[in-house]
Order: structure tokens, then C-alpha cells, then sequence
């Protein structure tokens, strides 16, 4: 018998080629508020919510009024600039219906706020996900394991029976601290010893698709 039920998958970084994009917003926000900081910081942040990437790269509160202008001003340049050039990664538009055909339940965990989350799940071709939570499901953001516990209770799952399908050292780690096994991708831009909490490691859902069978979300 196979161990897990459920499906826990991140989206930016690992169903859509988005994390540059995110940095880049960020980037730009920051810079309209006279507040420099390199692209090479923020990007190894990427994976995190606001709350806990701007006290990281600028030293800023999300909820304080400068934190929040730039909060606003971030999402206003992803959706306007970003967003509508986004694509998902090969396959990646079918990995998700396949572990529903599976007998999977699918759920997204995702740092991103809900209105976000909606637009990059439609690009990724991840519609037939059971549900989704998001950064506002959750008290915290990654790597803290709100967002996975928000997303075991919307799959009526245990830790034990989930498994999470992530691109970053945060997800590791909310998944981790949530008691859930993590399969890593590599497409998200970190490297294997970044990654190195995983029970396994793929290319990203391509490589994943192909070698589902002997994966562990592979029947035996």
C-alpha cells in the first residue's frame, strides 16, 4: 500500500516559472521607495511571504506604513508587469491531474496572497487541485508551518498521510515543522544541498511525471 493520500504542492517555483519575476517586483518596489537592495538578496528570500522577506532583505515590518505602501506597490508591479508573461514549467499542467487520477487529494500551499494564487494556478493548469490555500489562510508565512497546516485541515489529512511538493529551503521547512514529508524540485533555482531535507529530488514536474511509478507517490 502506498504511504500518502495527499498532495500538497507550492506554485511559484514549482508548477510556474516565477520566482525571478517575484524578485524582480520586489526589486523594483523597493527602489521606488529609495530603499536599494541587490537582486541576489531578495532572490534567495523568494519562497517567502512579505512578512518575513522584507524584515530579511530591508529590515522593514509588512505591517508598518512603509512596509505596506511597499507591499502594495510589489503586487502592482507583478500583476501589471510580470504576470501576464509568466509560464509554467513542462508538464507541469499535467502532473497535477495525474496525481488526482491517482486517487491523490490535491491541495496548493502557497505563500502567495489569494487573488495571486488564482492567476498562477490558471497558468499552471493546476484547476483540478481539490483546493488551495494561501498567505491569507495563515497567521505566517513560510518557512513558518502555518500555510501547510491550513492546507492539511482543507484535506481532512494527518502529517503522515501528506507529502509536499516544493521548490525552496521554505518549504522544506514549514513542511518539516508541519510533519510532512517534502519532495523537492530543482527548476525554482536552488540546489540539491539547498534541498537537502527532501525525501527525493527532481528536475521539476517533467521529471517528476516520468518517473512517477518509482517516486514516492509511485503504488508500491
Amino acid at each position: 500500500m502506498r504511504r500518502y493520500t495527499t498532495v500538497l504542492f507550492d506554485v511559484d517555483g514549482t508548477l510556474v516559472d516565477s520566482n525571478d519575476a517575484h524578485a524582480h517586483a520586489w526589486v523594483e518596489a523597493f527602489a521606488e521607495t529609495g530603499i536599494p537592495v541587490p537582486f541576489s538578496r531578495v532572490r534567495r528570500c523568494i519562497g517567502m511571504g512579505g512578512d518575513k522577506l522584507m524584515p530579511a532583505v530591508a529590515g522593514i515590518s509588512e505591517d508598518s506604513p512603509e512596509g505596506e505602501r511597499i507591499s502594495r506597490r510589489r503586487a502592482e508591479i507583478f500583476k501589471t508587469k510580470y504576470l501576464p508573461h509568466l509560464k509554467p514549467f513542462p508538464d507541469a499542467g499535467r502532473l497535477v491531474p495525474t496525481i488526482v487520477a491517482r486517487g491523490f487529494t490535491a491541495v496548493a500551499a502557497s505563500s502567495a496572497k489569494e487573488d495571486e494564487l488564482r492567476a498562477l494556478l490558471k497558468i499552471a493548469g493546476a484547476e483540478s487541485l481539490h483546493s488551495a490555500t494561501s498567505s491569507d489562510d495563515a497567521e505566517a508565512s513560510k518557512p513558518e508551518p502555518d500555510i501547510i497546516q491550513a492546507a492539511l485541515r482543507q484535506a481532512h489529512a494527518t502529517p503522515g498521510e501528506a507529502v509536499m511538493i516544493g521548490d525552496t529551503p521554505y518549504d522544506l521547512e514549514a513542511a518539516s515543522r508541519a510533519g510532512v514529508d517534502a519532495i523537492a524540485f530543482r527548476c525554482g533555482g536552488w540546489t540539491d544541498a539547498d534541498l537537502s531535507g527532501a525525501i527525493a529530488i527532481y528536475d521539476g514536474p517533467c521529471d517528476l511525471l516520468a518517473r512517477l511509478d518509482e517516486s514516492p507517490l509511485g503504488d508500491a
